[in-house]
């Protein structure tokens, strides 16, 4: 897995971004390439726009620490066509270059701030995390989009 603190790493995440188009096809989802790229977008919204989303109290967040928080921050790949929680579906049409440009925004906030930042840090949804599991999360997350769109 890559390694979404390091310089390059971010680098190659930016550069598979940037050869999106908004003409670019999905090859399974139902998602297009704007609704990835806002899709996406929501977690680094949860992080440094938290005010966004609303957090999950009580049953929902005992669910998501016990039973979703293993597979979002594990090594493990997402399998196609994963569930995908409601907050972070993307149902409208959006703006391409405003998504783009946010995402890689976000992403190199992320790296310049870097994995001190992040070890111990709170989760909108899963409480504190480690620097490596913040890492999974983000770097899988951004993996497993950019292939849905084969780069």
């Amino acid at each position: 897995m890559q390694d979404i603190f390091n310089a390059k790493d971010s680098q190659n995440y930016i550069e598979r971004i940037n050869k999106l188009s908004p003409e670019t096809n999905k090859n399974w989802g139902t998602m297009r390439v704007d609704q990835m790229l806002a899709h996406c977008n929501v977690t680094y919204e949860m992080i440094f726009e938290p005010q966004k989303h609303k957090a999950p109290g009580g049953i929902a967040k005992f669910i998501l620490k016990n039973f979703v928080k293993s597979k979002v921050v594990g090594e493990k790949s997402y399998s196609q066509n994963s569930p995908t929680a409601p907050q972070f579906k993307i149902k409208e049409d959006q703006d391409f270059d405003v998504e783009k440009k946010r995402l890689i925004g976000f992403i190199q906030k992320t790296q310049q701030l870097g994995r001190e930042a992040f070890d111990g840090k709170s989760s909108h949804s899963f409480g504190k995390l480690t620097a490596q599991e913040w890492n999974n999360m983000l770097a899988k997350h951004l993996n497993h989009h950019l292939e849905q769109f084969g780069v």
